[in-house]
């Protein structure tokens, strides 16, 4: 076989295989990033705390083998420095060397808020597919309905609260009472909440997060059953991501009300504004990958902890083809003769 045919073998085998070859660089990648960001927690500064994780990932991803395109980030490229959409990214690599062509999303800190007051729930994260793999959504609002593998097909974006509700309840053989449902703490869901009081169901409002509030909504025993409501379309898809990975459903619906964003969607090649994506629609990868790392404690994972001979992290790993969610502890140890491993 010719060096080119090997080359080529090579490459046609580390694409086929982009989750298992490159689900633990990515953990690298947000490891670094919250670590970056703990340092800033609770000191008030989001500006600050948001500039020191999106360093930390962007420089990680420099030494991750492989071509790799931003097609959500931080910005366009004149209003960020880095992460911007569009942006290469990846490491350096031998002539010849085989690596995976990839779309990656990113949100570096999810709640920058959050890790400004040292509030619960701030978390970085990333997703990557093979190319074309993710929507590139406009930065937008986008009406978000997620849930559990129980409740597939049990929800309607247009369907009154009280029916979503009770769809929810039944497929979760409760009462609509047990329910909890998670919302952004914003004016625009006044009328969101009081319908959701009204059916009888439990709501717990959040400041920011609501990505990682989906998460939690797909996975047993985190105490949250669905979240609703209008977030970022660019943290939509991300979650979209990791809700294939979990067997959940989502529903999501841009919201076009300006004629600056109808004009933006046309060039990005958005047909319809109207348009009501699935999961498989905003996250349509045949391969896809999530990785996340708590800054500060939330409902799947612990927040970033620093203690006299290194730090410790809580991840989850998620990979679409291979089948697996992987919930990652790491112990980062400081280089010295006299380093200890705790436990606990």
């Amino acid at each position: 076989m010719s060096t080119q045919t090997r080359a080529e073998a090579k490459a046609k085998s580390f694409g086929e295989n982009l989750e298992s070859d490159l689900a633990l660089e990515f953990l690298r990648v947000v490891e670094n990033a919250a670590i970056a960001s703990a340092h800033t927690m609770g000191q008030g500064d989001r500006k600050f705390a948001d500039h020191v994780a999106t360093e930390a990932m962007r420089h990680t991803m420099d030494t991750v083998p492989m071509h790799g395109t931003i097609v959500i980030g931080e910005g366009e490229r004149d209003e960020a420095p880095m992460l911007y959409i569009g942006e290469k990214v990846g490491g350096e690599f031998p002539d010849g060397q085989a690596v995976p062509e990839v779309d990656i999303a990113v949100d570096p800190l999810e709640g920058t808020n959050l890790c400004a007051t040292g509030a619960p729930g701030a978390i970085t994260v990333l997703a990557a597919s093979e190319k074309g793999g993710l929507l590139n959504a406009p930065d937008c609002y986008m009406e978000k309905i997620v849930v559990g593998p129980s409740c597939k097909g049990a929800v309607e974006m247009d369907a009154p609260v009280a029916d979503n509700l009770k769809n929810i309840a039944k497929r979760m053989g409760r009462d609509v009472e047990d329910l909890v449902v998670i919302v952004l703490d914003r004016p625009r869901h006044e009328k969101l909440i009081a319908d959701i009081r009204a059916a009888g169901a439990r709501i717990k409002l959040i400041g920011d997060g609501d990505l990682s509030a989906g998460i939690a909504s797909a996975v047993i025993g985190t105490g949250v059953h669905a979240v609703m409501g209008s977030g970022g379309a660019p943290e939509g898809v991300i979650t979209a991501a990791a809700i294939r990975c979990l067997n959940g459903y989502m529903l999501g619906r841009l919201v076009i009300n300006k004629p600056e964003l109808e004009e933006r969607i046309a060039r990005m090649g958005i047909k319809d504004g109207k348009k009501i994506y699935e999961a498989e629609d905003l996250a349509p990868g045949k391969q896809l990958i999530f990785a996340a790392t708590g800054v500060t404690d939330g409902a799947l994972m612990r927040g970033v902890r620093f203690f006299g001979e290194g730090t410790r992290t809580s991840s989850v790993i998620m990979t679409l083809r291979t089948g697996k969610v992987r919930f990652i502890d790491s112990i980062h140890l400081e280089k010295g003769p006299d380093v200890k491993v705790r436990f606990a």
